[in-house]
């Protein structure tokens, strides 16, 4: 079905616990014959040209995880999993007492390093990104990777703040600022941002209000890495941990890290457009609306039903 190829490493984070979706999102069927989120997700990274896949997940579902979804992938697909859990730190780190929440979204990306050894792309188990993102993102790694020494070459895909949100509830999305060349300036994860018909508003806690328009760019964690970004992603972690790690809701955000890099000089981060759709489930009550999403693509025939034949 798929030709292999030299192409990228698509990444799924699929490890979240899934507080307000109420359940394992990664598991929950939305597809016409079945099929969970992520599996369009590497159909369309395969049709693409990217040569493997990698889920980073939990232990405690492995086994649901490759048997319910996994197993249903075409022999030859490239698949595999890395474990992301509490106590997977770095050397003089500890899981402090009581803490339950992950890490976080760094963390996920850090637990990539033994897995990887070309480019990759990064993205959410729970978001739909469309064909055209994948074509995009793979044809970025055509360039220049940026000299040895001076910031790393990366990219993210972007996405209008008013195509993602949900009628359920506030969101969290990582805020763009870019300069003239389309090149990202800077990124901060807000949370949360909701929307009230017609008002759409970023509410940070202990602090007012900020009124959006709804054309803000917005990061969906696709991303386009290469494996020089464990290394400094590596020291914002540490830093994280040493800060804020005994915090018990606190999480190291990819966003926020990002910037960071981009501020230190780093890295270099281009702002990929793309005209695919994007939808996604945040709460169980947004699972309808994907549902009659991808029926309405199946029968317009971007997709097979059942997705793997």
């Amino acid at each position: 079905m798929f030709e292999r190829s030299d192409g990228p490493t698509l990444a799924v984070m699929a490890a979240g616990m899934g507080s307000r979706y109420g359940g394992l999102k990664q598991l929950d069927p939305v597809g016409p014959s079945g099929e969970v989120m992520l599996e369009y997700s590497v159909y369309d990274a395969l049709r693409a040209g990217f040569r493997r896949v990698v889920f980073i997940i939990r232990r405690d579902f492995e086994k649901e995880f490759r048997d319910g979804v996994m197993s249903r992938f075409p022999r030859g697909c490239g698949a595999d999993v890395v474990f992301q859990g509490l106590e997977d730190l770095p050397r003089g780190f500890s899981v402090p007492e009581g803490r339950k929440k992950p890490w976080g979204t760094t963390h996920a990306v850090l637990c990539l390093a033994g897995a990887v050894d070309g480019p990759f792309c990064v993205i959410n188990a729970d978001d739909f990104y469309g064909r055209a993102s994948y074509r995009t993102a793979a044809s970025f790694f055509s360039g220049p990777g940026g000299d040895e020494g001076g910031p790393v070459r990366l990219a993210m895909v972007g996405y209008r703040l008013r195509n993602t949100l949900s009628e359920h509830g506030g969101v969290a999305r990582g805020h763009c600022r870019t300069d003239d060349r389309g090149r990202l300036l800077s990124i901060e994860e807000w949370n949360p941002i909701a929307r009230e018909g017609a008002v759409i508003e970023y509410r940070p806690a202990g602090a007012a209000s900020v009124r959006l328009t709804g054309d803000e760019l917005v990061s969906m964690n696709f991303w386009a890495f290469r494996p020089r970004v464990f290394q400094p992603l590596g020291k914002l972690f540490d830093e994280f941990l040493r800060d804020r790690g005994p915090e018990p809701g606190s999480e190291c955000l990819l966003p926020n890290c990002v910037g960071q890099m981009i501020a230190r000089g780093e890295a270099e981060v281009s702002v990929l457009d793309c005209d695919s759709p994007w939808f996604g489930v945040t709460y169980r009550e947004d699972k309808p609306k994907v549902q009659a999403s991808i029926k309405a693509l199946v029968a317009g025939g971007e997709y097979p039903s059942p997705l793997w034949g």
